[in-house]
Formats: C-alpha cells, sequence, structure tokens
C-alpha cells in the first residue's frame, strides 16, 4: 500500500478500495449488457431473467455467507469473494449459451453477497476500533467505482469492442484494487459476541425481533432506492410530460444527492446519531416525494426526487453498522433482505403502475421511505461518539 502513517486513514482506505471493487466490478458488466444480449441473442424477458438470476444468488447466499463468515472472518472471506468476482468477470466475457450465462450470473450474485457483508462488517469494525464514523464515505466509493467502470467501459468500446479485451482490462484493475487492500484490512472484526450470539441454537431458529426490524428497514430502503433508479425517468416522461433529453435528469439529480449526501453524512451522525439520521432522512424522502407527486410537473419532481437521494442515502450505511454489532448471522441476514428489496422492490413498482398508474407507483415509493422512517423506531442504534479519541489514543487503539 501506498505510505499512510494514520492507521485509521490507512485502513479506511483499504476497506474503501473493497467497495470501489464491488461498484466497478458491477458497473463493468452492467454496462455491457447490450452487447452481452446481442451475443446471445437474447430477448428483454431474458434478460431480466439474467439479472434476476443475480439478485436470486445473493439473496440464497445469506447461509453460506454466515457459515464462513464464523469461519473466515471478514478479511478472508472479503478477499476470496472479490478474487471470485473477478473471475465471474472472465466468465462473463465468454459466455457460450444463455443456461450457462444463467449459472454464472448466479455465482456472480453468491460472490456479491459474501463481499457485501464481509466489507461492511470491515466498515463496522473500523468504526468500533478507532470511535470514529466512517461507514457513509465507504458507500459513496461503491459509486464512485460504479461511475469509473462506466466511464472506462465508454472509453474501451471505441477502440476494443469485444467483451475479452475491455473484461480483461477491468479484470487488472479489480486484481490491482484487492491487492491495495488486503495489507490494510482489519486482521480481526473486533465484534464482541452477542448475548443472543453465545446463547446455544438449535438448527433452525427465527431471527431475534431486532434483526428483523433492521432487516425490513433495509429492504423498504432498497425498495426505494433500487425503484428510484428504474422509475424515475419514465415518471419523468410519462407523467411530467419531461422532453425525452431530460428524462435521465432523474436518475442523475438522485445519484448526485446520494453521493453528496454520503460525503457529509458521517459529520452528521457523529452530531445526531444515526437513529435520528435515518428517521429524519427516511421521512424527509417519503413527505417530499409524496409532495412533489401531489404537485404534478417537472420542477416539483426533480426537487422530489432531490429529497429522496438526499434522505435515503445513510439507511444503508446506517443499518449495516447497526446489524453488524448484532453479529455475522444478523449482517448476512440483513444485507440479504437488502437484496431482496433492490430485486423485487422495483418490479411490484411496476405492477402497481401497471393497474393503477405511475403516480400510485411512485407513491409506493414514498410509502417505503415512511416504512423505514418507523422501522428505525424500533431500532437499538449505537450511541454515537460525542469526542472522537485523540490521535495518540487511537494509535494505541491499534
Amino acid at each position: 500500500m501506498f505510505r499512510v502513517r494514520d492507521p485509521f486513514r490507512r485502513a479506511q482506505l483499504a476497506i474503501a478500495a473493497l467497495f470501489c471493487f464491488l461498484g466497478f466490478q458491477y458497473g463493468t458488466w452492467a454496462s455491457r449488457l447490450p452487447t452481452i444480449k446481442a451475443h446471445l441473442g437474447l430477448s428483454a424477458a431474458q434478460v431480466g431473467l439474467l439479472l434476476m438470476a443475480t439478485g436470486v444468488g445473493a439473496a440464497a447466499s445469506f447461509p453460506l455467507v454466515t457459515l464462513l463468515m464464523k469461519r473466515l472472518g471478514s478479511r478472508r472471506l472479503a478477499v476470496l469473494s472479490a478474487l471470485c468476482l473477478g473471475v465471474v468477470l472472465l466468465a462473463m466475457a465468454e459466455l457460450p449459451n444463455y443456461p450457462v450465462a444463467l449459472l454464472v450470473m448466479c455465482c456472480d450474485g453468491v460472490a456479491v453477497g459474501a463481499l457485501n457483508v464481509a466489507m461492511n462488517a470491515q466498515g463496522a469494525a473500523l468504526e468500533v476500533r478507532y470511535q470514529r464514523t466512517a461507514m457513509a464515505k465507504l458507500h459513496a466509493t461503491f459509486s464512485a467505482g460504479s461511475l469509473c467502470a462506466a466511464l472506462l467501459a465508454s472509453g474501451l468500446t471505441g477502440f476494443a469492442s469485444a467483451l475479452v479485451a475491455h473484461f480483461g482490462a477491468a479484470a487488472v484493475l479489480l486484481l490491482l484494487l484487492i491487492g491495495y487492500a488486503r495489507p490494510g484490512l482489519l486482521a480481526e472484526d473486533q465484534q464482541p459476541a452477542t448475548a443472543e450470539e453465545k446463547k446455544p441454537r438449535r438448527a433452525w431458529s427465527l431471527p431475534a425481533r431486532l434483526t428483523l426490524w433492521m432487516g425490513c428497514a433495509m429492504a423498504f430502503g432498497t425498495v426505494t432506492e433500487g425503484a428510484m433508479n428504474d422509475w424515475s425517468a419514465l415518471y419523468l416522461k410519462d407523467v411530467a410530460d419531461a422532453a425525452s433529453a431530460l428524462a435521465p435528469m432523474g436518475i442523475a439529480v438522485v445519484s448526485v444527492m446520494m453521493v453528496l449526501a454520503r460525503l457529509f453524512a458521517d459529520g452528521w451522525r457523529e452530531r445526531w446519531g444515526d437513529g435520528r439520521i435515518v428517521r429524519a432522512g427516511s421521512a424527509l424522502a417519503g413527505v417530499g416525494l409524496a409532495l412533489a407527486l401531489l404537485a404534478g410537473g417537472l420542477v416539483p419532481a426533480l426537487l422530489g426526487f432531490a429529497c429522496v437521494g438526499l434522505g435515503i442515502a445513510a439507511v444503508t450505511p446506517c443499518v449495516y453498522v447497526a446489524a453488524a454489532r448484532q453479529g455475522a448471522g444478523a449482517l448476512a441476514l440483513v444485507a440479504a433482505m437488502g437484496t431482496v428489496g433492490l430485486l423485487a422492490g422495483p418490479a411490484v413498482i411496476g405492477f402497481i403502475a401497471n393497474g393503477s398508474g405511475l403516480v400510485w407507483g411512485m407513491g409506493a415509493v414514498a410509502a417505503s421511505a415512511i416504512v423505514v422512517s418507523l422501522c428505525a423506531t424500533r431500532i437499538r442504534w449505537p450511541a454515537r461518539a460525542e469526542q472522537p479519541p485523540a490521535p495518540a489514543e487511537a494509535a494505541a487503539v491499534h
């Protein structure tokens, strides 16, 4: 790694590389979906099933990830799953037929689920070890990784349209990222065993009520986030009567506001605490979007979308921190429920829009954000650090 004296910054950069890795890997193959579609001769419905296979793999990975987290720890699991994602990306460049493509995408989902849990466990451990907030900025680097992947795809397509050349170059960059990250990752998760984890468990047992509340908050939060990405452009064009050139502005507004909010959210968390940030933010997202739908028109819609991006940005980082403090099992389940929300939410919104209109569909998105705020009242949030430890104390802890 590059020389960074501050141990907190060194670990933060290493974990940020994991988040950037996942965003870059996802953005790389997602940006070339049209090429994959043409190569395999797929219909739109088959592409939808291909994407669903990724989500199903991630959601179904919960039992395996829980076991691997306990056996390997988050550091080794992060490196292992990252290497698997690099191999999967190379496999995507040479897909022979549709059944194999479904299998490869399902494997991608399993590896994504594993890395998602491991890197968030590392992020939560970083906050526990140094008593400093960092998770929101880490999640911002995921978006940055996706953006870099899109830019690389745009640049390489003109020179090397073949998937092998593009995905090969991307795999090399991913290998460099994981090589940079590995030495700086935390060796231990730094999460003490919870009372629930110390109790002997039966082969089958229900998750704790607190874990279910966190899972619900994560699921409805990802429903809100995913639906805005999938339906905002259609709403602007079909309902707000925006010009075709302005339709993508919905996604742009949400994405920009989310990145900006995540860059500043760690400071907000230190000042007001995770619970207040999630409750107030998700309420802002729901109420802001609802008022925009009632007002109608392009400008109110963009303002409402901005409220969603600003308000929902800190939900995922904060819930992951709370889940990690309950142990590996809780973290894996919450991550899986988040994947289910991201997978099923946009489809449910589509069914509602098909039956009652897109305004009602977007109204369901606003309702999802309100549900997050209600769930947040039932979650035991970590106490905010009133004052970060002095640098000497942080170094001593390390």
